[in-house]
């Protein structure tokens, strides 16, 4: 009936005008008039023949693009469409057939539809360049190259002479073993998509490629926070609980506690990567760092939008501050132990194991914590840059040389392995 009843008006050769229309040229005049007889064009679902108009809108008259029928602006038409959107709008809320995600069928909320509307799920985001000419990304590159050949050198190293010396099969070289590879992952997962930025001298980075940045970058930095923790509690009860210390960290418990960190990291990590990008953005998709960092997309996310990510992210920071209170409390029970030990060859062996752990643990910590908690007035792209290098560059590159600097029997384990390496490439030349 509506249907018919709009399109009679379009029912000419021309495509506007029934056969008793008045010419184009004059519908527009000041004798302009509307049908006179809408009981008629109710009955039977035409508009009467000789009383129709097309209204003109705007640009050239030739297009019938621009002419709409009158009976759009008549006032049954335009009284019964009232009633039917009203009548159709009651039903549908009544039923609960509109969800609030549907609220752009709700009255008054063509903002919100607008908003969401805007907000999009991006193919790829920009990543912050180090520098804006090629030479200098150049550098870069090469600065980052050397780094990350130290990085696979030193953890390497490490790795492969736990490995081979039956010696260092014990607890505390077991953790290290496993913060090698963990300084391995975390260091794989930042550097070499930020070296192929500088040598193609691009930013862009695909969605999946962000997505799983975050993913791996979130698993090993949790990891490694958590297995620090673990190796502060067994520093603890080897110095403080000597006697005690073979059957507390016996090897079954370290492989539980190390499969424990493994396991609730990676599920750490679905559940804040699978909240991070389920967030609509609508500031559009550029990133104020070197790689994908959930508080730099965050930022991009719509306003109130994160508030599910926001709480998951208190509920962790409160996890992290208990980690980092039982390690403060951990190493002042060592210091107050190991001040009390007569011999300076006993003080001097309780912190060759100790200190070591100490400079790790502070400079990763330090670094993570001003980075996420500075005061946003110090907040600047080059200082972001700065500690987001200090802790995912350098600090998985520097922890084999910490570990080793004060550790005679990992140091002679590391000269062995390199020492056969090196005979064998002699054997295999000769």
């Amino acid at each position: 009936m509506f249907n018919a009843f709009f399109a009679s008006v379009f029912n000419a050769e021309d495509g506007l005008l029934d056969p008793g229309c008045p010419e184009l040229e004059n519908h527009d005049s000041g004798n302009d008039k509307r049908p006179t007889d809408p009981q008629k064009s109710w009955e039977c679902g035409e508009v009467p023949v000789g009383k129709c108009r097309a209204s003109f809108k705007k640009d050239k008259k030739e297009d019938p693009g621009n002419y709409r029928p009158v009976s759009l602006m008549s006032v049954p038409g335009k009284s019964m469409e009232k009633i039917v959107l009203v009548a159709i709008e009651v039903c549908l809320g009544d039923n609960a057939v509109i969800g609030p995600s549907q609220h752009g069928f709700v009255r008054g909320c063509y903002a919100e539809k607008q908003q969401m509307s805007n907000s999009s799920f991006p193919n790829e985001f920009l990543l912050l360049p180090f520098a804006d000419t090629h030479q200098l990304q150049l550098l870069h590159f090469g600065i980052f190259l050397g780094i990350y050949l130290a990085a696979l050198l030193g953890n390497g190293l490490i790795f492969t002479a736990i490995a081979c010396d039956h010696r260092l099969h014990t607890p505390m070289y077991f953790f290290l073993v496993n913060l090698a590879l963990i300084d391995l992952g975390s260091i794989s997962t930042t550097v070499p998509k930020a070296m192929a930025n500088s040598l193609w001298d691009t930013t862009a980075i695909s969605f999946f490629g962000c997505a799983t940045q975050v993913f791996m970058f979130v698993t090993f930095v949790t990891a490694e926070f958590s297995l620090l923790t673990i190796m502060a509690y067994d520093r603890y009860v080897a110095i403080c609980k000597p006697l005690h210390y073979g059957t507390i960290m016996d090897s079954r418990t370290c492989v539980n506690m190390a499969a424990s960190t493994w396991g609730c990291t990676f599920l750490y990590a679905v559940l804040h990567t699978a909240n991070t990008f389920s967030l609509p953005l609508c500031q559009g998709n550029a990133l104020d760092q070197f790689f994908c960092e959930i508080p730099q997309i965050l930022k991009l996310s719509c306003t109130d939008a994160y508030i599910k990510e926001a709480r998951l992210i208190v509920v962790s920071a409160s996890l992290l501050f208990v980690c980092f209170v039982f390690l403060v409390l951990s190493y002042v029970q060592i210091f107050r132990v190991v001040m009390r030990i007569p011999s300076q060859q006993g003080r001097h062996k309780a912190f060759s194991t100790c200190l070591p752990h100490l400079a790790v643990v502070s400079l990763f910590t330090s670094t993570a914590i001003f980075a996420y908690l500075k005061p946003p007035s110090m907040s600047s792209s080059s200082l972001n840059l700065l500690l987001a290098v200090l802790y995912s560059v350098v600090s998985p590159t520097v922890n084999p040389l910490i570990y080793s600097m004060r550790n005679q029997e990992l140091k002679d384990a590391v000269w062995k392995v390199m020492n056969e390496c090196f005979s064998e490439g002699i054997n295999c030349l000769s």
